[in-house]
């Protein structure tokens, strides 16, 4: 499982994309397609047409890591909308979607905000 601090953005990159890019050409879709700074300490989240397949472009410190990860059987619930846009996600969500569930929890526990013990 991957583990991502929770201060750390997620941007998920909505609908397919060639997985035959490696971090530069991922770099450049950030950059260029989705607005947003490569080099920020985000990360960022594509998948293929097949939605068995995603990789994690993530810049630390003075260079890139790519996390890729393939399902043996199944697909991620990913979102497919093609229209090049990014969906900002909670480390929640985003570890929802590697466990195979959709980002869209209808039954999954609130996050609850407490102030103090009763």
């Amino acid at each position: 499982m991957l583990t991502v601090p929770s201060s750390i953005p997620v941007y998920l990159a909505s609908g397919s994309t060639d997985l035959r890019k490696s971090i530069d050409g991922l770099a450049a879709l950030v950059q260029e397609v989705y607005a947003l700074n490569p080099f920020s300490s985000s990360l960022f989240v594509f998948c293929n047409r097949q939605r068995d397949k995603l990789k994690i472009l993530y810049w630390d410190v003075n260079g890139f890591w790519l996390f890729y990860r393939r399902l043996e059987r199944g697909t991620f619930q990913w979102p497919t909308d093609d229209s090049h846009a990014t969906i900002a996600l909670t480390r929640r969500e985003l570890n929802w979607l590697l466990d195979g569930l959709s980002i869209e929890q209808q039954q999954a526990h609130p996050v609850v905000s407490v102030q103090a013990v009763v």
